[in-house]
C-alpha cells in the first residue's frame, strides 16, 4: 500500500501500532492532537488533526488506501464530551474516507457497544447492540455508520470490538485480555484480508475464559496466540470473592456496566500506563 493513516497515534494502543503499520506501507501518516509523538519510524510522518473537523479529516485522508481509526475520547464521559470526537469524529472519518476514495476503515470499536449483555451469554458478532455507557453508545453509532457506508457507498470496514487491551490486573481480564501482539495481528489481518465488506470481530486473545465467539469472523484469519490463563493464579489469589449482584462481574462491559452515565469507567480500573515510547 502507498499510504495508511493512523488516528489516535499518541494513545497507548496507537503507540504499539505505529511501528508495525510503518512496515506495511510506503507512507504511514500518524495523527492525533498531541504536539508530537516522539521519534518517527522510517516512512512515518506526523500530522496534528482534529477529528471534529471534516476539513482536517479530508486533508489527512487524501491519497490514503486505508485508515486505522483509533482516535477518540477513550473513557465514559458526559454526552457532550463524547459527541465531538467519538460521534461527529466518526462521521468525519467515514465521510472523508468516502470523498477520498479510501477503500477501508479499520475501526477500534469496543465491547462496550454490547456491554450490557451477560458474560454467561457467550455472545457472537451478530448479537444486538446493548451499550453500557455513552461511550458504548458512540461505538454503536460508529458501527452502524460503518454498515451504512458499506451498503450505500461501498466503503469497507472492520469494526474490532476490543475487550480489554491492557496488562492483566483483575479477574475480568482473564477472559477479556487482548495482548499487544494479538492487537497488532488483528489490525494486520483487518488490513490484508482481500475483501471484508462490513465486518465485526472481537478483539480478544486466545483466553481459556474468553466470553465471546469470533467464529463468524474467522474469514479474517485472526488467530490469537496469547492466553491470560498464565496470570490466573496470581490474579485470583489477590482478588476477593465477587458478589453475585455486582454488575462489574455480571456483564460484558465490566466496570463500565456499573458506573453512572457520564462518569469515568477507567477511574475504577487499575490500568497500567505502559505506552510504548520512541
Amino acid at each position: 500500500m502507498k499510504k495508511i493513516v493512523l488516528t489516535g497515534a499518541a494513545g497507548r494502543l496507537g503507540s504499539y501500532l505505529r511501528e508495525p503499520l510503518s512496515k506495511m506501507t510506503g507512507t504511514l501518516v500518524s495523527s492525533d492532537l498531541a504536539e508530537d509523538i516522539g521519534t518517527l519510524y522510517d516512512g512515518e510522518t506526523y500530522v496534528r488533526a482534529d477529528l471534529t473537523s471534516l476539513d482536517d479529516m479530508l486533508a489527512l485522508l487524501d491519497g490514503a488506501d486505508m485508515v486505522v481509526h483509533f482516535g477518540a475520547c477513550g473513557d465514559e464521559a458526559p454526552f457532550d464530551t463524547i459527541l465531538g470526537p467519538n460521534i461527529i469524529g466518526a462521521y468525519n472519518v467515514w465521510e472523508a474516507a468516502y470523498q477520498n476514495g479510501v477503500r477501508r476503515v479499520v475501526y477500534a470499536s469496543s465491547i462496550h457497544a454490547v456491554g450490557m449483555h451477560a458474560k454467561t451469554d457467550f455472545i457472537d458478532t451478530e448479537v444486538a447492540h446493548k451499550p453500557d455507557t455513552f461511550y458504548g453508545l458512540a461505538k454503536c453509532f460508529a458501527e452502524d455508520l460503518a454498515s451504512l457506508y458499506w451498503d450505500k457507498r461501498q466503503v469497507e470496514a472492520v469494526c474490532m470490538r476490543i475487550l480489554s487491551c491492557a496488562q492483566v490486573t483483575n479477574a475480568r481480564a482473564l477472559g477479556s485480555w487482548l495482548s499487544y501482539d494479538d492487537l497488532i495481528h488483528l489490525v494486520e489481518q483487518a488490513i490484508t484480508t482481500p475483501v471484508t465488506g462490513f465486518s465485526v470481530v472481537y478483539g480478544v486473545s486466545n483466553n481459556d475464559r474468553a466470553p465471546v465467539d469470533n467464529a463468524q469472523a474467522s474469514f479474517l484469519g485472526y488467530r490469537p496466540k496469547d492466553n491470560a490463563e498464565q496470570f490466573a493464579d496470581k490474579v485470583l489469589a489477590d482478588e476477593p470473592v465477587h458478589g453475585l449482584s455486582d454488575p462489574r462481574h455480571l456483564y460484558q462491559g465490566g466496570p463500565f456496566a456499573a458506573v453512572n452515565l457520564g462518569e469515568s469507567g477507567i477511574a475504577t480500573m487499575n490500568i497500567i500506563d505502559d505506552t510504548k515510547k520512541t
